[in-house]
């Protein structure tokens, strides 16, 4: 689209969202009127402004100019500086105030107000009071603007530009031009390669200390937040930082150095190697050792004889018989503080878990949660008993921030914690701060699953410390004789072949040799194939379906399948209004998934007593698109638990917002689906893995359909490659229990 120049002045004020700037406004440039959108400080109406940006249609309000960039014209004139003063942009200024202060300094005022705002009191009205409000709004205004304008200049998007301005005010430029890498490091949403592009753009010097400080704690966050690193050897950190800032290693190690000494990373140097944190990071990992260790050690050790007549009680009264490795599991669920019981699909999980409840309620309250929402709702189904998540349980108020912490802890009595796996270390020490000495921890997860979306390995690092009592089960008991699904996951896990196209069962195989085919394939066995096979039909389909694929990109990956998806299971019609935002297309009735954490984004649930509201959704929601506002550029999620969510274009919550027809496997950890079908055509080898496979194949509760070639299948299960994370929790915990010489609590016989 063509750049074009529109110059005017304003006509007046359509729409403003006060949070993040959003106008719609009118200029008039001769006799037309054109309607101009896009994120611009507050105006005025008559005030001049140059605008840029390219002309789009709206369906409803026709053509409009979205804008790009502005230019504001101060006012020469005597009467276009009065209109600018009563305007109402400036506190304490009203119509009959502006003439006076007019009147009084003529060409001279906004001099005044700028340089010598104290001599509005040579005005009658004006006294200490409300001239010190009228400077300080004026300033105010005037820095914001000035503030974007200078922005704008270095192609900082608007809205980027907005939180820029409000964080730093009146310093917005001076900040920036003695330190622009400040913005990657204090401001949400601003990379380390855009602040470098600007910081070129000004002549700050490739080996600027600012530049090499900024570039290794980029590195650090990065490495965090794509492969769940706690920390790095200096020597990749160096590595790592090297490639991307192009300078000496002994540069570099000076800038590492200073950094520690601010306090702005934490050194650990061990027998092997140097590791380098974020002091997050460290403190995490450190808290969550203590944390755990502590809990271990408050809880009075239970007798092992009484906890077997509860045991046999509990079998009698159900009609059950546990195994040799159950009732292992459920004594010293009875007898330890802190427990972790780790085992794959149809070990008996659900079933010990429901008798550790059952016996534990005896002694108090028991609390479930769990990762996500999903994994939640499942442990409720599983167990009849209410779980939340572990956000909700904490009553999150904010990026990690919650209501329940060490001053005020969680009332229960004991916590048992579902799908650990998906726990990263900054959420386990949330948990781990709300619970007070006295409290029983049960962690409960399958340790072959894919590791946690966020930094750290915790179940993992827990098995391998071997400090704390932890019961693996092996045997398979659900649907053992009937389900291939869990046969199968087991033999994957094992590294041999799964059974495929065994009559009458649940895991079926349908060979396709092109990706193309395979991708056309998986549509048609979501869209009429299996609806007709597990009798369900309409909107049923795609909360039954779930196709996951191990990768985003080509034919087969996620963004490819959920636009052929999309045209299958909700075509455009009349009665489904739709907006685009990107390069993604939502509509009335899709299925989506929200793929960030966002505390403040607010929801509201319709109840027989009332609204019920609250703040929080988090990433791997999923939920349906109940309404499009197509004027508003607006539309309403539904999520669990129905809590109804409003995403809006002009609030920039929609970047947060994906059709979810198709999904990675990382973003299913935690949910369970009743049908699911899987493409196995190829990828990268770092992808396709035997854990991924696993995990995938985990996810199907009836049925597992796998699209693909069969060498591909044999390709991942021979694939045991797991990604290697540099997380220190092990090893703390261990060194942590030897200095403490930790001893088993006394046995409360």
């Amino acid at each position: 689209m063509e750049t074009e120049r529109l110059e005017g002045s304003v006509a007046g004020t359509v729409f403003r969202n006060e949070e993040n700037g959003y106008s719609v406004i009118m200029v008039k440039a001769g006799r037309k009127a054109i309607t101009c959108t896009g994120i611009l400080p507050e105006l005025a109406i008559g005030e001049q402004v140059v605008l840029t940006g390219t002309y789009v249609d709206h369906p409803q309000y026709g053509s409009q100019l979205k804008v790009a960039s502005f230019e504001i014209i101060k006012p020469t004139t005597l009467s276009g500086i009065e209109r600018f003063l009563a305007s109402g942009l400036i506190k304490g200024v009203k119509t009959s105030s502006a003439k006076q202060i007019v009147e009084h300094f003529g060409e001279e005022t906004l001099e005044v107000l700028s340089e010598h705002p104290e001599r509005l009191q040579e005005i009658r009205g004006f006294g200490k009071k409300r001239w010190k409000m009228v400077a300080e709004s004026y300033h105010q205004c005037m820095y914001l603007r000035n503030a974007m304008v200078f922005l704008q200049t270095y192609s900082i998007p608007s809205t980027l530009a907005q939180r820029i301005a409000r964080k730093y005010g009146s310093d917005t430029e001076k900040t920036i031009r003695e330190n622009p890498y400040r913005l990657c490091m204090e401001i949400d949403g601003i990379g380390f390669q855009t602040v470098d592009r600007i910081a070129a753009s000004m002549g700050i010097a490739q080996e600027s200390e600012y530049r090499l400080k900024a570039g290794l704690i980029y590195v650090l966050q990065e490495q965090s937040y794509s492969m769940g690193h706690c920390y790095l050897p200096a020597e990749e950190l160096l590595r790592h930082a090297g490639a991307l800032l192009h300078a000496p290693d002994a540069l570099l190690e000076h800038a590492l150095e200073e950094l520690a000494a601010d306090g702005n990373i934490k050194c650990e140097r061990t027998d092997h190697d140097l590791r380098v944190y974020l002091p997050v990071f460290f403190q995490a990992e450190t808290d969550v050792a203590s944390r755990l260790l502590e809990l271990y050690s408050s809880v009075p050790r239970g007798s092992r004889k009484k906890g077997e007549q509860r045991i046999r009680a509990f079998e009698a009264r159900h009609h059950v018989a546990f195994s040799a490795l159950q009732r292992e599991a459920i004594l010293s669920a009875l007898e330890f503080g802190v427990l972790i019981i780790t085992g794959g699909p149809g070990t008996g999980k659900t079933t010990i878990i429901r008798c550790i409840i059952s016996l534990l309620q005896d002694e108090g309250e028991v609390t479930l949660c769990a990762p996500t929402g999903r994994a939640a709702k499942r442990m409720s189904e599983a167990t009849g008993q209410e779980a939340r998540t572990i956000h909700r349980l904490l009553e999150s108020t904010g990026e990690g921030v919650f209501g329940h912490n060490e001053e005020e802890p969680l009332e229960t009595s004991c916590v048992i914690v579902d799908e650990m796996s998906m726990m990263d270390i900054l959420l386990m020490r949330s948990l781990l701060c709300a619970l007070s000495p006295g409290t029983r921890l049960i962690l409960v997860g399958d340790a072959d699953q894919l590791p946690s979306v966020g930094a750290g390995n915790v179940l993992g690092d827990l098995l391998a410390s071997s400090v704390l009592p932890a019961v693996r089960l092996t045997d398979i008991y659900r649907q053992s004789e009937e389900s291939r699904i869990v046969v199968n996951a087991h033999r994957i896990n094992h590294g041999e072949m799964p059974v495929l196209n065994e009559k009458g069962t649940d895991f079926f195989f349908e060979r396709k040799e092109m990706p193309r085919d395979t991708a056309e394939t998986i549509v048609s066995l979501v869209a009429t194939r299996l609806p007709g096979f597990i009798h369900c039909s309409g909107d049923e389909r795609a909360q039954s379906i779930q196709v996951l694929a191990p990768q985003k990109k080509g034919d087969t990956g996620v963004i490819a399948l959920n636009v052929m998806l999309q045209e299958a299971l909700n075509p455009p019609a009349p009665d489904k209004p739709s907006i685009t935002w990107g390069d993604r297309l939502f509509r009335k009735g899709d299925k989506v998934m929200q793929t960030k954490n966002d505390y403040n984004l607010a929801w509201i649930r319709h109840t027989p007593r009332g609204e019920q509201e609250g703040e929080g959704v988090f990433n791997g929601d999923i939920g349906t698109i109940l309404d499009v506002d197509e004027e508003a550029n607006a539309l309403t999620v539904r999520y669990d638990e129905d809590r109804d969510v409003e995403y809006s274009a002009s609030a920039g919550d929609l970047d947060n917002l994906d059709l979810a027809y198709a999904m990675t496997v990382h973003k299913s950890q935690g949910c369970e689906f009743p049908v699911v079908v899987i493409p196995v055509c190829g990828g990268p080898r770092l992808l396709l893995t035997r854990n991924l496979f696993y995990t995938a194949l985990t996810r199907a509760r009836s049925l597992v359909v796998l699209v693909g070639r069969e060498q591909v299948i044999r390709d991942m299960v021979e694939n045991n490659h797991i990604a290697h994370r540099y997380t220190a929790l092990s090893d703390c915990l261990y060194q942590m229990s030897m200095s403490r010489s930790m001893k088993m609590p006394e046995d409360n016989a």
